[in-house]
């Protein structure tokens, strides 16, 4: 199989690379790998929906060939930004990378929180301002301004 000589970052063997579907192959994607039904729907799919658009006339006949490419380009960006991510991360050194997941760890604990005992879950049992509950219920109502 003559191609690319591939790199120790490559994420396929070379006996798995004749599996992958023409799509992958011809674009030559390392980091994304798309399934047989994803690469049908990236070529193909364009195709017919280019077609579709072209017959409906909201597009000129060029979008048949132009939608189905400016896919390609779009996986293969993608591909590439992956790689950049993935050289990337390979860089952090692994005390970095110790540090990281400690902060990311999440914090697990209790929190106080002060019982009313008049309270039941998941009952509103007033809905009066704290200062009208506090008062004797003989007691007038404070004048509220206007």
């Amino acid at each position: 199989m003559s191609g690319p000589v591939r790199t120790a970052w490559a994420t396929l063997a070379a006996d798995e690379e004749q599996f992958r579907p023409l799509y992958a192959r011809v674009l030559g994607l390392r980091f994304v790998n798309p399934g047989g039904v994803l690469c049908f729907l990236f070529f193909e799919g364009t195709v017919a929906l280019a077609a579709l658009l072209a017959l409906a006339e909201l597009v000129s006949w060029w979008a048949v060939v132009v939608l189905p490419a400016a896919v390609a380009v779009m996986v293969k960006l993608n591909d590439m930004v992956a790689a950049v991510v993935v050289r990337s991360a390979a860089l952090v050194p692994e005390q970095e990378r110790d540090r990281f997941r400690r902060q990311m760890e999440p914090a697990v604990g209790r929190a106080r929180v002060d019982w009313i005992s008049h309270s039941v879950t998941g009952t509103v049992v007033s809905a009066e301002p704290a200062e009208r509950r506090r008062t004797a219920p003989d007691a007038p109502e404070p004048d509220r301004p206007a």
